[in-house]
């Protein structure tokens, strides 16, 4: 576990703030003490995440799409609906998807006529592969949070679930 802010020296952000003290001593820099860690922690835990998705010849992006159909009834959802649970524009989701159906993950289904009524469903092989992926993501998130006492953890998940509900972000 690592060790607690007041026991180490000085860190990245913590030299930048004094920098700033000492540049412009009229703006209080307290918020990059929150921000600026919050932010390079996101930028180390994303590179953490994408090394896993990568294992499995996986962006970020296609993990989540594959994901998502996982956890879907059927596996399978509208290509209206996925792009909207992805966060990607339809054109977005159209090259992932493309990408993902040439590699034998999904498969489109439905009218060829209208994209926004067709379905896009995961392949036993898309499902397999998503299988083993979602497990090792789950234990390398498990490896990551288990560097915080049970304690930190259970106060960070609190704080972070109000800040995005204050931010209004589902």
């Amino acid at each position: 576990m690592a060790e607690s802010s007041t026991d180490a020296a000085p860190d990245r952000v913590a030299q930048i703030q004094a920098d700033w003290r000492r540049e412009r001593p009229d703006v209080d820099t307290s918020p990059q003490g929150v921000i600026g860690r919050l932010h390079r922690v996101g930028m180390s835990l994303t590179r953490r995440l994408t090394e896993v998705y990568a294992r499995f010849d996986l962006t970020e992006p296609e993990f989540d799409l594959l994901a998502t159909l996982r956890r879907s009834p059927g596996h399978a959802r509208a290509a209206g609906d996925l792009a909207a649970h992805t966060m990607v524009t339809t054109g977005g989701l159209t090259k992932r998807v493309d990408r993902l159906e040439e590699r034998g993950l999904v498969r489109r289904r439905g009218e060829a006529s209208d994209a926004r009524r067709r379905t896009v469903e995961l392949t036993d092989a898309g499902r397999e592969l998503i299988d083993r992926a979602f497990t090792a993501h789950m234990r390398n998130e498990r490896d990551l949070v288990d560097e915080l006492s049970p304690s930190d953890a259970a106060d960070l998940e609190r704080i972070l679930t109000t800040w995005l509900r204050r931010l209004g972000e589902p």
